[in-house]
């Protein structure tokens, strides 16, 4: 199974998980301070901002696409609940 490293900028700390994985379960394992509400897509509490490697997430689904614009996120953000690492590198920090 594919790997990626995911680096947290808010607590200085980097981890390997496998693709598949949702970002809101790789900060609840390791500390970092991206918090969330419901963990359905739906809040938009757990927004993310990606500082780099968007493109080692898999798209947004038409609901986080229609949470995003209606709470007006800018551009670069994701909801941590939602976003699937496919593989390569990310770092994010809590928006």
């Amino acid at each position: 199974m594919p790997k990626a490293k995911v680096t947290f900028q808010d607590i200085g700390v980097s981890v390997t998980v496998p693709a598949g994985t949702r970002l809101i379960e790789v900060s609840e394992k390791v500390g970092a301070g991206i918090t969330y509400g419901c963990r359905e897509g739906e809040c938009c509490t757990c927004l993310t901002k990606i500082i780099s490697g968007g493109e080692n997430l898999a798209s947004p689904s038409v609901l986080e696409d229609q949470v995003l614009k209606d709470n007006m996120a800018p551009r670069g953000h994701r909801l941590a609940c939602q976003a699937q690492i496919i593989g390569g590198e990310i770092v994010v920090k809590p928006a």
